[in-house]
Protein backbone atom coordinates (compact mmCIF):
# COMPACT_ATOMS: atom_id res chain seq x y z
CA UNK A 1 0.00 0.00 0.00
CA UNK A 2 2.49 2.61 1.14
CA UNK A 3 5.06 1.65 -2.17
CA UNK A 4 2.81 3.31 -4.29
CA UNK A 5 2.48 6.35 -2.36
CA UNK A 6 5.92 6.66 -1.71
CA UNK A 7 6.41 6.48 -5.55
CA UNK A 8 3.75 9.34 -6.51
CA UNK A 9 5.72 11.51 -3.79
CA UNK A 10 9.15 11.08 -5.69
CA UNK A 11 7.52 11.65 -8.92
CA UNK A 12 6.01 15.19 -7.24
CA UNK A 13 9.48 16.20 -6.18
CA UNK A 14 11.02 15.50 -9.09
CA UNK A 15 8.41 18.00 -10.97
CA UNK A 16 8.79 20.69 -8.12
CA UNK A 17 11.26 23.67 -8.42
CA UNK A 18 13.50 25.02 -6.32
CA UNK A 19 14.39 27.89 -8.05
CA UNK A 20 12.54 30.38 -6.05
CA UNK A 21 11.02 29.94 -2.63
CA UNK A 22 8.60 32.68 -1.62
CA UNK A 23 9.86 34.58 1.77
CA UNK A 24 6.44 33.10 3.25
CA UNK A 25 8.28 29.98 3.72
CA UNK A 26 10.18 32.00 6.42
CA UNK A 27 7.25 32.93 8.06
CA UNK A 28 5.91 29.54 9.42
CA UNK A 29 6.80 27.69 12.33
CA UNK A 30 7.50 24.44 10.35
CA UNK A 31 8.43 22.75 14.31
CA UNK A 32 4.91 23.07 14.83
CA UNK A 33 3.77 19.54 15.86
CA UNK A 34 0.15 20.25 13.35
CA UNK A 35 0.00 23.42 11.15
CA UNK A 36 -2.41 24.23 8.59
CA UNK A 37 -1.88 26.62 5.52
CA UNK A 38 -4.61 27.97 4.44
CA UNK A 39 -5.16 29.41 0.74
CA UNK A 40 -7.02 30.17 -2.35
CA UNK A 41 -6.54 28.16 -4.81
CA UNK A 42 -3.48 28.88 -7.00
CA UNK A 43 -1.62 30.82 -4.54
CA UNK A 44 1.41 28.07 -4.03
CA UNK A 45 0.01 25.99 -0.89
CA UNK A 46 1.32 22.34 -2.33
CA UNK A 47 4.50 23.99 -4.14
CA UNK A 48 5.47 25.20 -0.88
CA UNK A 49 4.72 22.58 1.20
CA UNK A 50 6.86 20.36 -1.64
CA UNK A 51 9.64 22.94 -1.51
CA UNK A 52 10.10 22.76 2.80
CA UNK A 53 10.01 18.51 2.26
CA UNK A 54 12.90 19.13 -0.61
CA UNK A 55 15.02 21.39 1.69
CA UNK A 56 14.38 19.02 4.93
CA UNK A 57 14.78 15.48 3.70
CA UNK A 58 16.91 12.94 1.30
CA UNK A 59 15.66 11.76 -1.96
CA UNK A 60 13.76 8.90 -1.47
CA UNK A 61 13.86 9.04 2.48
CA UNK A 62 10.31 7.51 4.27
CA UNK A 63 10.76 9.68 7.01
CA UNK A 64 8.13 11.78 4.80
CA UNK A 65 4.89 10.98 3.61
CA UNK A 66 3.16 14.12 1.25
CA UNK A 67 -0.67 12.96 0.21
CA UNK A 68 -2.81 14.89 -2.04
CA UNK A 69 -6.27 13.91 -0.74
CA UNK A 70 -8.10 14.59 -4.22
CA UNK A 71 -5.39 11.44 -5.29
CA UNK A 72 -7.67 8.56 -5.85
CA UNK A 73 -5.95 6.77 -3.89
CA UNK A 74 -8.38 8.21 -1.03
CA UNK A 75 -11.75 6.93 -2.87
CA UNK A 76 -10.54 3.29 -1.64
CA UNK A 77 -8.34 3.67 1.85
CA UNK A 78 -8.81 6.13 4.73
CA UNK A 79 -5.73 8.57 5.85
CA UNK A 80 -6.34 7.34 9.39
CA UNK A 81 -5.01 3.61 7.24
CA UNK A 82 -1.75 5.60 5.97
CA UNK A 83 -0.77 7.24 9.00
CA UNK A 84 -0.68 4.10 10.90
CA UNK A 85 1.20 2.74 8.41
CA UNK A 86 3.26 5.30 8.15
CA UNK A 87 4.15 5.96 11.74
CA UNK A 88 5.30 1.98 11.84
CA UNK A 89 7.81 2.30 9.03
CA UNK A 90 9.09 4.77 11.13
CA UNK A 91 7.46 8.09 9.69
CA UNK A 92 7.80 11.55 11.28
CA UNK A 93 6.14 13.88 9.35
CA UNK A 94 3.19 13.36 7.71
CA UNK A 95 1.54 16.01 5.10
CA UNK A 96 -1.71 16.33 3.99
CA UNK A 97 -2.50 18.73 1.10
CA UNK A 98 -6.09 19.66 -0.44
CA UNK A 99 -7.42 18.18 2.83
CA UNK A 100 -10.88 19.75 2.49
CA UNK A 101 -11.35 17.31 -0.87
CA UNK A 102 -11.75 14.78 2.42
CA UNK A 103 -14.87 14.00 3.80
CA UNK A 104 -14.57 13.97 7.51
CA UNK A 105 -11.14 15.48 7.44
CA UNK A 106 -11.03 17.21 10.69
CA UNK A 107 -12.41 14.06 12.67
CA UNK A 108 -9.74 11.46 11.39
CA UNK A 109 -6.79 14.25 11.99
CA UNK A 110 -7.56 15.02 15.40
CA UNK A 111 -7.80 10.49 15.81
CA UNK A 112 -4.12 10.35 14.44
CA UNK A 113 -3.06 13.14 16.41
CA UNK A 114 -3.76 11.88 19.60
CA UNK A 115 -2.89 8.55 18.67
CA UNK A 116 0.47 8.93 17.03
CA UNK A 117 1.27 12.11 19.22
CA UNK A 118 4.74 12.03 17.72
CA UNK A 119 4.00 12.32 14.38
CA UNK A 120 3.92 15.60 12.76
CA UNK A 121 1.68 16.60 10.88
CA UNK A 122 1.53 19.69 7.91
CA UNK A 123 -2.27 20.08 6.37
CA UNK A 124 -3.27 22.53 3.47
CA UNK A 125 -6.36 23.49 1.96
CA UNK A 126 -9.18 25.98 0.95
CA UNK A 127 -9.36 29.44 2.20
CA UNK A 128 -12.39 28.64 3.78
CA UNK A 129 -11.22 25.73 5.80
CA UNK A 130 -12.28 25.95 9.38
CA UNK A 131 -10.34 24.40 11.87
CA UNK A 132 -13.26 24.61 14.26
CA UNK A 133 -15.88 22.84 12.94
CA UNK A 134 -18.46 20.34 13.52
CA UNK A 135 -16.37 17.30 13.41
CA UNK A 136 -13.68 18.30 15.27
CA UNK A 137 -11.69 21.23 17.05
CA UNK A 138 -8.70 21.86 15.71
CA UNK A 139 -7.76 25.64 16.71
CA UNK A 140 -6.09 25.11 19.54
CA UNK A 141 -3.68 22.51 18.93
CA UNK A 142 -3.48 23.50 15.10
CA UNK A 143 -1.44 26.38 13.74
CA UNK A 144 -3.06 27.96 11.24
CA UNK A 145 -1.61 29.97 8.47
CA UNK A 146 -3.09 32.28 5.50
CA UNK A 147 -1.58 32.24 2.48
CA UNK A 148 -1.63 35.24 0.08
CA UNK A 149 -0.95 35.38 -3.42
CA UNK A 150 2.14 37.49 -4.98
CA UNK A 151 3.14 40.64 -3.59
CA UNK A 152 4.39 43.32 -6.29
CA UNK A 153 7.85 42.66 -4.95
CA UNK A 154 7.47 38.79 -5.67
CA UNK A 155 6.22 39.52 -8.60
CA UNK A 156 9.77 41.57 -9.65
CA UNK A 157 11.37 38.07 -7.89
CA UNK A 158 9.19 35.57 -10.00
CA UNK A 159 8.95 37.20 -13.12
CA UNK A 160 11.97 39.94 -13.71
CA UNK A 161 14.67 37.99 -11.64
CA UNK A 162 14.96 40.99 -9.36
CA UNK A 163 15.50 40.59 -5.77
CA UNK A 164 14.61 43.14 -3.47
CA UNK A 165 13.88 43.09 0.43
CA UNK A 166 10.17 43.69 2.48
CA UNK A 167 9.34 46.13 4.39
CA UNK A 168 7.68 47.23 7.05
CA UNK A 169 4.20 49.93 6.55
CA UNK A 170 6.15 51.90 9.11
CA UNK A 171 9.46 51.96 6.83
CA UNK A 172 7.62 52.37 3.75
CA UNK A 173 5.76 55.84 5.51
CA UNK A 174 9.42 56.87 6.96
CA UNK A 175 11.77 55.70 4.46
CA UNK A 176 9.73 55.88 1.44
CA UNK A 177 12.93 57.98 -0.46
CA UNK A 178 15.56 55.73 0.33
CA UNK A 179 13.56 52.55 -0.76
CA UNK A 180 11.92 53.77 -3.88
CA UNK A 181 15.65 55.01 -4.95
CA UNK A 182 16.45 51.53 -4.14
CA UNK A 183 13.95 50.04 -6.38
CA UNK A 184 14.08 52.72 -9.30
CA UNK A 185 18.34 51.57 -9.15
CA UNK A 186 16.78 48.08 -10.10
CA UNK A 187 13.95 48.80 -12.50
CA UNK A 188 11.24 50.84 -13.58
CA UNK A 189 8.96 49.99 -11.19
CA UNK A 190 5.93 52.01 -12.62
CA UNK A 191 6.13 49.52 -16.00
CA UNK A 192 6.47 46.18 -14.15
CA UNK A 193 3.90 47.61 -11.73
CA UNK A 194 0.79 48.14 -14.19
CA UNK A 195 1.72 44.69 -15.97
CA UNK A 196 1.55 43.09 -12.23
CA UNK A 197 -1.67 44.57 -11.61
CA UNK A 198 -3.04 42.62 -14.87
CA UNK A 199 -1.28 39.15 -14.07
CA UNK A 200 0.82 39.17 -11.07
CA UNK A 201 -0.89 37.95 -8.74
CA UNK A 202 -1.15 34.01 -9.40
CA UNK A 203 1.91 32.43 -9.30
CA UNK A 204 0.34 29.60 -12.24
CA UNK A 205 0.38 33.03 -14.92
CA UNK A 206 4.16 31.86 -15.31
CA UNK A 207 3.04 28.20 -16.48
CA UNK A 208 0.31 29.28 -18.30
CA UNK A 209 -0.07 32.65 -19.66
CA UNK A 210 -2.40 32.59 -22.57
CA UNK A 211 -5.03 30.81 -20.16
CA UNK A 212 -4.29 33.11 -17.05
CA UNK A 213 -8.23 34.81 -17.08
CA UNK A 214 -9.58 31.60 -17.80
CA UNK A 215 -8.03 29.77 -14.84
CA UNK A 216 -9.16 32.51 -12.59
CA UNK A 217 -12.34 32.20 -13.80
CA UNK A 218 -12.08 28.19 -13.38
CA UNK A 219 -11.14 28.84 -9.71
CA UNK A 220 -14.03 31.11 -8.78
CA UNK A 221 -16.51 28.74 -10.10
CA UNK A 222 -14.60 25.95 -8.38
CA UNK A 223 -15.43 28.24 -5.32
CA UNK A 224 -19.05 28.77 -5.81
CA UNK A 225 -20.48 25.57 -7.38
CA UNK A 226 -18.06 23.05 -5.21
CA UNK A 227 -16.37 24.98 -1.95
CA UNK A 228 -19.40 26.95 -0.72
CA UNK A 229 -21.72 24.50 -0.60
CA UNK A 230 -19.21 21.46 1.09
CA UNK A 231 -17.79 24.12 3.51
CA UNK A 232 -20.25 26.89 4.37
CA UNK A 233 -23.40 25.15 3.25
CA UNK A 234 -24.24 26.92 0.70
CA UNK A 235 -27.99 26.10 -0.87
CA UNK A 236 -26.40 24.51 -4.43
CA UNK A 237 -29.57 26.01 -6.45
CA UNK A 238 -28.24 29.67 -5.39
CA UNK A 239 -24.85 29.21 -6.77
CA UNK A 240 -25.79 30.89 -10.01
CA UNK A 241 -27.46 33.46 -8.04
CA UNK A 242 -24.02 33.84 -6.08
CA UNK A 243 -22.27 34.74 -9.80
CA UNK A 244 -24.53 36.99 -10.46
CA UNK A 245 -23.88 38.97 -7.67
CA UNK A 246 -19.89 38.68 -7.79
CA UNK A 247 -20.47 40.05 -11.60
CA UNK A 248 -22.46 42.93 -10.38
CA UNK A 249 -19.64 43.54 -7.92
CA UNK A 250 -16.86 43.42 -10.81
CA UNK A 251 -18.90 45.96 -12.65
CA UNK A 252 -19.15 48.54 -9.94
CA UNK A 253 -16.09 48.04 -7.57
CA UNK A 254 -15.96 49.83 -5.14
CA UNK A 255 -19.49 49.13 -4.92
CA UNK A 256 -21.43 51.57 -2.59
CA UNK A 257 -23.34 49.19 -0.86
CA UNK A 258 -26.91 48.84 -1.62
CA UNK A 259 -27.78 45.68 -0.13
CA UNK A 260 -31.47 46.34 -1.16
CA UNK A 261 -30.84 46.67 -4.85
CA UNK A 262 -27.95 43.66 -4.51
CA UNK A 263 -31.05 41.63 -3.39
CA UNK A 264 -32.77 42.37 -6.07
CA UNK A 265 -30.44 42.06 -9.18
CA UNK A 266 -29.31 38.65 -7.33
CA UNK A 267 -32.96 37.14 -6.32
CA UNK A 268 -32.12 36.53 -3.18
CA UNK A 269 -32.98 37.79 0.32
CA UNK A 270 -31.43 41.32 1.99
CA UNK A 271 -30.16 38.52 5.03
CA UNK A 272 -28.64 35.95 2.40
CA UNK A 273 -26.64 38.29 0.76
CA UNK A 274 -24.94 39.74 3.41
CA UNK A 275 -24.27 35.89 4.42
CA UNK A 276 -23.25 34.96 0.95
CA UNK A 277 -20.54 38.42 0.93
CA UNK A 278 -19.01 37.03 4.12
CA UNK A 279 -18.62 33.34 2.48
CA UNK A 280 -16.93 35.26 -0.71
CA UNK A 281 -14.51 37.62 1.54
CA UNK A 282 -13.21 33.92 3.50
CA UNK A 283 -13.24 32.68 0.08
CA UNK A 284 -10.51 35.07 -0.97
CA UNK A 285 -12.40 36.83 -3.70
CA UNK A 286 -14.02 39.72 -1.79
CA UNK A 287 -12.79 42.15 0.64
CA UNK A 288 -15.25 43.96 2.71
CA UNK A 289 -14.82 47.49 4.59
CA UNK A 290 -16.51 49.02 7.60
CA UNK A 291 -16.22 52.19 8.52
CA UNK A 292 -15.88 50.99 12.38
CA UNK A 293 -15.21 47.62 13.13
CA UNK A 294 -15.51 47.56 16.80
CA UNK A 295 -19.02 47.86 16.19
CA UNK A 296 -19.87 45.51 13.62
CA UNK A 297 -22.33 42.63 14.15
CA UNK A 298 -23.07 39.92 12.12
CA UNK A 299 -25.50 40.42 9.52
CA UNK A 300 -24.51 43.87 9.19
CA UNK A 301 -23.47 45.27 5.53
CA UNK A 302 -20.30 46.16 4.54
CA UNK A 303 -19.33 50.02 3.81
CA UNK A 304 -17.38 48.61 0.82
CA UNK A 305 -16.74 45.81 -1.37
CA UNK A 306 -13.89 45.38 -3.88
CA UNK A 307 -12.81 42.46 -5.01
CA UNK A 308 -9.99 40.48 -3.94
CA UNK A 309 -6.88 41.64 -5.67
CA UNK A 310 -6.50 43.54 -9.34
CA UNK A 311 -6.16 40.61 -11.31
CA UNK A 312 -9.30 38.80 -10.33
CA UNK A 313 -11.07 42.17 -11.16
CA UNK A 314 -9.49 42.13 -14.53
CA UNK A 315 -10.64 38.76 -15.14
CA UNK A 316 -14.45 38.91 -14.07
CA UNK A 317 -14.90 42.14 -15.51
CA UNK A 318 -17.08 41.98 -18.75
CA UNK A 319 -16.76 46.78 -18.88
CA UNK A 320 -13.74 48.59 -19.12
CA UNK A 321 -11.96 48.54 -15.53
CA UNK A 322 -11.87 51.98 -14.32
CA UNK A 323 -7.95 53.05 -13.12
CA UNK A 324 -9.54 54.33 -9.90
CA UNK A 325 -10.77 51.15 -9.26
CA UNK A 326 -7.71 48.74 -9.71
CA UNK A 327 -5.68 51.56 -7.78
CA UNK A 328 -7.80 50.89 -4.78
CA UNK A 329 -8.12 47.16 -5.17
CA UNK A 330 -4.98 46.78 -4.98
CA UNK A 331 -4.42 48.88 -1.72
CA UNK A 332 -6.32 47.13 0.09
CA UNK A 333 -5.41 43.80 -0.87
CA UNK A 334 -2.02 44.67 -0.24
CA UNK A 335 -2.54 45.95 3.40
CA UNK A 336 -5.41 43.48 4.31
CA UNK A 337 -2.47 40.91 4.49
CA UNK A 338 -0.93 42.19 7.69
CA UNK A 339 -3.14 45.42 8.34
CA UNK A 340 -6.14 46.41 9.55
CA UNK A 341 -8.18 48.21 7.07
CA UNK A 342 -11.05 50.78 7.52
CA UNK A 343 -13.53 52.53 5.13
CA UNK A 344 -12.37 55.98 5.58
CA UNK A 345 -15.64 57.59 4.83
CA UNK A 346 -15.11 60.97 4.62
CA UNK A 347 -12.14 61.12 6.37
CA UNK A 348 -9.71 59.72 3.49
CA UNK A 349 -10.55 56.34 1.72
CA UNK A 350 -8.71 53.80 4.27
CA UNK A 351 -7.71 53.92 7.85
CA UNK A 352 -5.50 51.32 8.59
CA UNK A 353 -4.60 50.07 12.21
CA UNK A 354 -6.63 52.58 13.73
CA UNK A 355 -3.46 55.17 12.74
CA UNK A 356 -2.94 56.22 9.18
CA UNK A 357 -5.42 57.84 6.86
CA UNK A 358 -4.53 57.01 3.37
CA UNK A 359 -6.11 58.51 0.30
CA UNK A 360 -5.60 56.96 -3.28
CA UNK A 361 -5.29 58.39 -6.45
CA UNK A 362 -3.23 59.57 -9.13
CA UNK A 363 -0.37 61.83 -9.44
CA UNK A 364 -2.16 65.08 -9.23
CA UNK A 365 -3.53 63.39 -6.07
CA UNK A 366 -3.90 66.32 -3.89
CA UNK A 367 -3.96 66.25 0.04
CA UNK A 368 -7.46 68.35 0.66
CA UNK A 369 -9.63 65.68 1.89
CA UNK A 370 -7.29 64.69 4.40
CA UNK A 371 -4.98 68.07 5.01
CA UNK A 372 -5.84 68.38 8.57
CA UNK A 373 -5.59 64.89 9.58
CA UNK A 374 -2.69 63.30 11.59
CA UNK A 375 -0.49 60.82 9.65
CA UNK A 376 -2.42 61.05 6.50
CA UNK A 377 -0.59 59.84 3.39
CA UNK A 378 -1.72 60.47 -0.51
CA UNK A 379 -0.67 56.66 -2.42
CA UNK A 380 -0.10 58.32 -6.04
CA UNK A 381 -0.36 55.88 -9.30
CA UNK A 382 2.06 56.89 -11.77
CA UNK A 383 5.42 58.50 -9.86
CA UNK A 384 8.28 56.62 -9.38
CA UNK A 385 9.54 58.60 -6.65
CA UNK A 386 8.00 60.65 -3.32
CA UNK A 387 6.95 64.01 -2.69
CA UNK A 388 6.67 64.22 1.06
CA UNK A 389 3.92 62.61 2.30
CA UNK A 390 2.37 61.85 -1.22
CA UNK A 391 4.26 57.96 -1.81
CA UNK A 392 4.03 56.14 -5.26
CA UNK A 393 1.09 53.81 -4.89
CA UNK A 394 3.73 50.32 -5.80
CA UNK A 395 5.35 50.63 -2.89
CA UNK A 396 2.57 48.84 -1.12
CA UNK A 397 3.69 46.18 -2.81
CA UNK A 398 6.93 45.72 -0.83
CA UNK A 399 4.84 44.54 2.41
CA UNK A 400 5.56 41.21 1.93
Amino acid sequence: MMEALFERQEAMFRATSMDIIRSFMGQVNWNAPMLCIRGSRGVGKSTILRQYIRQHFDVGSEEVLYCSLDWGYFTQHTILEVAEQFYKRGGKLLVFDEVHKYDHWSREVKEIAETYPSLQLMLSGSSLLKLLDGDADLSRRCRGYDMPGLSFREYLQFYKSIELPAYTLEEILDNSQDIAARVNAECRPLQHFHEYLRYGYYPFYLTNPIDYYALIEQTVNYVVDVELPQQRSVNPANCRKIKALLNVLAQQIPYAVDITKLASISGLQRNTVIEYLGHLKDAKLLNLLYSDLISVKKLQKPDKIYLENPNLLYALATTPVKVGTVRECFAVNQLNYQHTVEYGKSQGDFKVDGRWTFEVGGEKKTFDQIAEIQDSYVLADDIEMPHGKKIPLWLLGFLY
